[in-house]
């Protein structure tokens, strides 16, 4: 934190950005292979809230970091965002259950439109400009035109697309509560936040768990053979997925403090965008041209926004204090783990 306040704020804006795309994608990727060993999505998630949290407060016992103590007056407002954010993580289910990942990235891109309607009325931004609606119009252009390119899409009946719009409405909401906690909860250190939405969390971790069965998973995949326990690579990725997902609770709350919630919003769509073109470009060598230009046209979208000034203070830096909970990107993973399923497919067809 001290070599933070020497930044200016547009390297700490920078900074920030960099770091939290950096563990984004690359916990997207971690959760990708460990639940190719271990099929348990909200018990991974779970054990990384919990190693987080032994994590954090081990750094605080041995005396290198700070940590804000429990106060149910700072509680309550994280105790609603966590609401929101386990909303979230239903209506992503039920929208993977309900219709394709396509339909469900596409609507996913919707949310900084919405995001930043709110920004304006609720949270003392500016109305974005010209240029900013572009960015935006441009964003949603290219998510639509990349799912587009799956028939599956465009065969949904309207029933399909229900649980997606709750979706979308959730996560708008969750984006903009959680500014407006970073901006009025005045926890003093980093690591407090952090350890607030982690606690809050993880119970509701537990739940979703209980929801998919996923216990019952665990049982029969633990009986099935004892070479297949726990594989030494699972381990490993659980290990290193405990570390990553302790940074994105720091580096994605530090950079919601400095961006608004339209611009933290509009960089998780983006961020979502990059590693689905990643994978395409190692794993599907039969993705169509089409596909690849739309992706290029959303991250184009994220590039030609310009975040709205705080009304009236226009070019005023933003609150440096944030929080974090790691979360698995369930949508990227699926979408990822078809798309290499389909280039094996198409391989052993060749």
């Amino acid at each position: 934190q001290k070599a933070t306040m020497k930044l200016t704020a547009k390297q700490e804006v920078i900074l920030s950005v960099l770091s939290y795309s950096l563990c984004s994608g690359s916990l997207v990727l971690i959760n990708k292979l460990t639940l190719h060993y271990l099929p348990f999505p909200s018990l991974v998630i779970a054990f990384q809230l919990a190693a987080c949290i032994i994590l954090v407060y081990g750094a605080k016992l041995l005396g290198y970091i700070d940590v804000d103590p429990f106060n149910w007056q700072y509680v309550k407002p994280y105790l609603l965002y966590i609401i929101f954010f386990s909303c979230g993580v239903y209506c992503n289910m039920r929208s993977l259950a309900s219709s394709n990942v396509e339909t469900v990235i596409v609507f996913r891109a919707l949310a900084p439109v919405i995001v930043a309607f709110l920004d304006a009325v609720f949270l003392g931004r500016e109305w974005p400009s010209q240029r900013s609606w572009a960015g935006l119009s441009t964003l949603v252009l290219g998510a639509y035109m990349y799912a587009n390119e799956d028939e599956k899409f465009q065969t949904q009946g309207y029933s399909a697309y229900v649980w997606p719009t709750l979706y979308t409405i959730v996560i708008a909401l969750e984006m903009a509560y959680g500014k407006s906690i970073v901006k009025s909860v005045p926890l003093k250190t980093r690591s407090g936040p952090v350890i607030y939405t982690n606690v809050l969390g993880f119970v509701p971790m537990l739940l979703f768990a209980n929801v998919g069965n996923e216990y019952g998973k665990l049982w029969d995949f633990w009986w099935a053979g004892s070479e297949q326990r726990l594989p030494p690579a699972s381990v490993a990725l659980l290990c290193i997925g405990a570390v990553v997902g302790t940074l994105i609770g720091y580096s994605g709350w530090w950079c919601r403090s400095v961006v608004s919630a339209t611009s933290f919003t509009l960089i998780g769509v983006v961020n979502k965008c990059l590693t689905i073109l990643l994978n395409v470009l190692i794993w599907d060598q039969h993705a169509t041209p089409g596909g690849i230009f739309s992706l290029f046209v959303c991250i184009s979208g994220g590039l030609i926004y310009q975040q709205s000034p705080m009304r009236g203070a226009s070019g005023k830096t933003e609150e440096t204090e944030g929080s974090g909970t790691a979360s698995a990107d369930v949508e990227t993973v699926e979408l990822m783990e078809k798309e290499q399923g389909q280039s094996s497919a198409q391989k052993r067809r060749g």
